[in-house]
């Protein structure tokens, strides 16, 4: 199949399935702190890494998958620019604190999940 194709699917159901995810959290946190957005970079950014280091490196899935995946599901998924955006609005709404939050958060919990995964993959 063609890889472009592969990244489009990979993409509507990455970009689904955040749109779910991001919305569910918030029967669980408050709305006040960007939480959904923060738990799919994670989340986005331990799938990745498991894909990459994990079924890549092995070469347990085929390139075919590792687009679909990779740039489809995961570009598709994680949502930075919407993290860009948040930001940008709890700074313009002078949340200076949420606004810092946000930021070293999401870049400490997505470099997070890619080290997660690079040691569970050597592990295995």
């Amino acid at each position: 199949m063609n890889n472009l194709i592969l990244v489009i699917i990979g993409s509507a159901l990455g970009g689904g399935v955040r749109y779910w995810l991001s919305n569910a959290v918030y029967r669980y946190f408050p709305i006040s702190f960007p939480y959904g957005t923060l738990i799919v970079n994670f989340l986005g950014s331990l799938l990745l890494g498991i894909v990459i280091f994990f079924l890549s490196d092995r070469e347990i899935i085929n390139t075919q998958i590792r687009f679909f995946l990779t740039l489809g599901f995961c570009g598709g998924f994680t949502t930075f620019s919407t993290f860009s955006l948040e930001t940008f609005n709890l700074l313009r709404d002078s949340q200076y604190f949420f606004a810092m939050m946000n930021v070293l958060s999401n870049v400490f919990l997505c470099l997070l999940g890619i080290i997660l995964a690079y040691i569970f993959s050597k592990m295995i």
